[in-house]
């Protein structure tokens, strides 16, 4: 069953005759537990995708369905919602507050949840747990090296348990081990709690953990994995 489903998406910057037209008629459909890596030289539209997928952006045409949700027909507070409640972002730079323990740092999208503390900081331990942090808990982001910094940004990417999580180049600040750990995270997830991930990359053997991959080039999908005989 298809989770989220792209029709004809358009998306231009600009305004003539200097208008750049980043995504030229994408359609694309991605199932309830797929594990997808999204690929593409700079430039190739794959941000513009990715901003799109996550509700950071709208196109200029087209239809965007997340279940049964017209996205684009959303108000500004509803895709706001949408992301606090189905979707998970894993950023290349971390993101995590310096002088926050990894605890408070998994707690805070909960926190916007307003999820009471008690039961917070329950479902950030697990999540926690589930990226072999727990005992990390009380440490604060800065003294946690790279590898288990972006472990933290997992943890609080799946704490309130979403149903997309959306990893825009997880491994790009990582050396070689770690990125290898990061994915077989990555994957546990996919195949252990069902969530489906979208993963930007433009690392081939980070693309290969993936079980379908999308190339993009000049705003449009040029090949689909999931199409090859």
């Amino acid at each position: 069953m298809a989770l989220i489903t792209l029709t004809n998406i358009v998306k231009i910057y600009g305004k003539p005759p200097n208008e750049f037209q980043a995504l030229r008629g994408v359609n694309l459909a991605i199932d309830e537990g797929e594990f997808v890596a999204l690929m593409g030289p700079s430039g190739s539209g794959k941000s513009t995708m990715a901003n799109i997928l996550g509700c950071l952006d709208t196109a200029n045409s087209g239809r965007y369905e997340f279940g049964d949700v017209s996205v684009f027909d959303l108000s500004l507070n509803e895709r706001a919602l949408l992301r606090r409640y189905y979707i998970g972002f894993i950023f290349q730079g971390f993101n995590l507050l310096p002088r926050t323990t990894a605890l408070e740092n998994v707690e805070l999208p909960l926190l916007y949840r307003q999820v009471p503390k008690k039961e917070r900081q329950r479902m950030s331990l697990e999540a926690l747990e589930r990226v072999g942090l727990r005992q990390w808990s009380g440490h604060l982001s800065n003294e946690l090296s790279g590898g288990q910094q972006q472990r933290v940004a997992i943890a609080r990417a799946i704490a309130a348990k979403p149903q997309f999580l959306l990893a825009d180049e997880p491994t790009g600040n990582l050396d070689t081990q770690r990125s290898e750990e990061i994915m077989q995270i990555l994957c546990s997830l996919n195949r252990e709690l069902g969530i489906t991930i979208l993963m930007v990359t433009h690392e081939p053997e980070m693309a290969h953990y993936a079980s379908r991959e999308l190339h993009f080039l000049d705003g449009q999908l040029q090949h689909d994995s999931k199409e090859m005989p």
